[in-house]
């Protein structure tokens, strides 16, 4: 923490004391009724706060199971945000990811590659990609089996990037092994 961060702390603290003792005074005949108010409004105080430091974790919470229509289509449902979300399983274990046509390749983030067993400090981040955020640094890997929806693909190639990434990509390198991609309505379709 800066010396900013706690000099803010102190002062809001300061304040938030001046506050409640003016309120403790004003009230103090009806200490039984300001205490109620008091904890109704610590509560929600609190649930905001809650609310704040999970809001990854909501967010994501809607990454959807592609939907089969058929033996050779997926329908994947378009998420509150407006994105495509996927959960998929690579190598066993279920990943979240975007769907992005804008990446070139599947792009795992770095916890997502330590997730599926890939040491870190061994990948030969020698690769680099354009990113929004600027160049960042990528390792190839290979992942033995990837499964969205019905359909598996095994050896497929995927990049571990080494700067900041929220949620690993499902890019072109994977979308190009379905022969068509529709949006219709607010479904991504993917047919082989």
């Amino acid at each position: 923490m800066t010396s900013d961060q706690i000099a803010r702390i102190i002062y809001l603290a300061v304040i938030a004391c001046v506050v409640g003792l003016s309120l403790v005074l004003q009230n103090r005949r009806n200490l039984p009724k300001l205490a109620q108010h008091g904890a109704i409004w610590g509560l929600i105080f609190v649930g905001m706060m809650a609310g704040y430091g999970l809001w990854a974790d909501i967010r994501t919470a809607g990454n959807a199971t592609p939907r089969q229509i058929d033996a050779t289509t997926l329908a994947i449902p378009m998420g509150s945000d407006g994105h495509f979300h996927v959960r998929a399983k690579v190598n066993g274990v279920e990943i979240g990811f975007l769907v992005d046509t804008g990446a070139s390749d599947i792009v795992l983030t770095r916890a997502d590659a330590q997730r599926l067993g890939y040491d870190l400090g061994r990948l030969a981040f020698l690769g680099s990609s354009a990113t929004a955020n600027g160049t960042v640094r990528t390792a190839r890997v290979r992942l033995d089996r990837i499964e969205v929806g019905g359909f598996a693909n095994d050896g497929v190639q995927a990049l571990v990037n080494d700067g900041q990434l929220d949620t690993s990509l499902l890019g072109m390198s994977y979308l190009r092994l379905f022969s068509n991609i529709e949006i219709a309505g607010n479904e991504l379709r993917l047919s082989r």
